[in-house]
């Protein structure tokens, strides 16, 4: 990573080379990619800080669709963010504090703004680039302004509304819901009907064993 810029929005915006997905994975980051970090001293319970998640993925919703059909983009569980079925961002949250609370909070967030990369090893979903849908590259620092006013504007209305409404923002723009997904955890998988999000964010899927509440797991479809 290199040449490291802070915005007055609060994002750190750089160059990365090797970033980094869930689960220690790679993102490769192709020319013209977007790649920024977001630090939050929350205070607040993991559970509380873990829904800055959504937040972040309904405003990279929100700045993409300034430049796409809103229709072409939909919301893939837990936290990336598809373009005409394909990955176009991503999202990564690492935490840390004493005792039962989170005192810091850092939401990376990668965009593939230009074509995608190709040759992507492991990937169970196809890179596309934002570039690739609409012939036009956009500059990194003007993205940037945008997502950084749509996080301000969700993050005001989860403060003040709730993760409730949170919640509906991105189940109505949800991958899937209501069809058959596969979530695999570290240790299972489970196969059922995805029924959205429960009051903290996990993953309520309807098995034929029964309803499960899965917290943290890969989706694929």
């Amino acid at each position: 990573m290199t040449g490291p810029r802070v915005f007055r929005t609060g994002f750190w915006l750089a160059r990365k080379t090797q970033a980094r997905g869930r689960q220690g994975r790679s993102w490769l980051s192709a020319q013209g990619a977007f790649a920024a970090s977001l630090v939050m001293q929350p205070n607040c319970p993991s559970t509380i800080a873990a829904q800055r998640s959504f937040v972040a993925a309904c405003a990279l919703r929100r700045a993409l669709a300034t430049y796409v059909d809103p229709n072409l983009l939909v919301q893939k569980w837990p936290n990336d963010v598809l373009l005409q079925g394909g990955k176009v961002a991503g999202i990564l949250l690492e935490s840390s504090g004493s005792g039962l609370n989170v005192d810091r909070l850092t939401i990376g967030i990668g965009v593939n703004l230009g074509h995608a990369p190709k040759d992507v090893p492991d990937a169970s979903f196809a890179p596309v680039g934002l570039a690739d849908v609409t012939g036009q590259m956009v500059p990194i620092e003007t993205f940037l302004e945008v997502l950084a006013a749509e996080f301000a504007a969700v993050e005001h209305k989860l403060v003040r509304q709730g993760f409730a409404e949170i919640r509906a923002e991105w189940t109505a723009q949800a991958a899937r819901l209501g069809q058959v997904i596969t979530a695999r955890t570290n240790r299972e998988t489970h196969k059922g009907y995805f029924e959205g999000l429960d009051e903290d964010g996990n993953l309520l899927l309807l098995t034929s064993s029964g309803k499960r509440v899965i917290p943290a797991a890969d989706v694929y479809f």
